[in-house]
């Protein structure tokens, strides 16, 4: 059973990435329906502001820690047994376990379909159940019934989520109930950072918790308010988290 330990009032399960595909890889095999959110800062921030997208994070099986001021965090708070877990990484990994079915859903039609070419490219063996690019909304929104029947005929063991938080959480929530798939994993941006449609940040900025930077200065009218307002506030709602508990 995964451990988890609470960041902001969202319970971040303690895991790093062998863990977190060995425990999708086992809920595949049970047949258990789940959903996975990853949380970089921005997810703890919202979720502190949104007592409803707080229960829906926390309703999740598995919350991987996405960013580094995440595990950060968790480190002073004393969690040693935990490392990044990011999305594109996790995807990627288990798009090269033999013997599973993926389905996309999220992006556009073009992005995924450069998502199945590269995938198919790098992981030959992959088997990709289905791809699909919803219209475009600004919030989550229950599908129609043919939606979920086109996903539910293709039988996927992983339904990967690409629509950006806090909507592709919220959504999972919503179709959790009427989708077979066993396990289904939010993952933002990992669609167009591994179809290449959009650069991630270089290996080291990720690992010293830069990457906010580099997107921030790749996309600044999209992502300004989410980096340069979330990140003052993710601090100090960490100050005030450690604070309180060491009192």
């Amino acid at each position: 059973m995964l451990q988890n330990i609470t960041l902001l009032g969202v319970n971040v399960s303690r895991v790093d990435l062998k863990t977190a595909k060995d425990q999708i890889c086992q809920w595949v095999r049970e047949k258990t329906r789940v959903y996975v959110c990853v949380a970089p800062a921005s997810t703890l921030v919202d979720a502190r502001k949104d007592n409803v997208y707080r229960g829906v994070i926390n309703k999740a099986a598995m919350v991987t820690p996405d960013g580094m001021p995440v595990v950060w965090l968790a480190r002073l708070r004393g969690c040693d047994d935990i490392a990044r877990t990011y999305g594109p990484d996790l995807m990627r990994s288990l798009c090269g376990q033999k013997g599973l079915r993926h389905y996309f859903f999220g992006s556009t039609s073009e992005v995924i379909r450069i998502l199945g070419d590269k995938l198919s490219i790098e992981h030959p063996d992959i088997v990709i159940a289905g791809k699909q690019s919803p219209q475009y909304r600004a919030q989550a929104q229950l599908e129609d019934e043919a939606t979920i029947e086109q996903i539910n005929a293709a039988c996927p063991d992983i339904l990967w989520v690409g629509l950006g938080s806090p909507k592709q959480d919220l959504w999972m929530a919503m179709h959790r109930a009427r989708l077979n798939v066993p396990v289904m994993v939010g993952v933002g941006a990992a669609f167009d950072f591994l179809a290449g449609t959009k650069r991630q940040a270089p290996r080291w900025m990720q690992q010293n918790g830069l990457e906010w930077l580099f997107r921030l200065c790749s996309e600044p009218g999209r992502l300004w308010k989410r980096y340069l307002i979330g990140n003052v506030l993710y601090i100090y709602f960490a100050i005030e988290d450690l604070w309180f508990r060491r009192s």
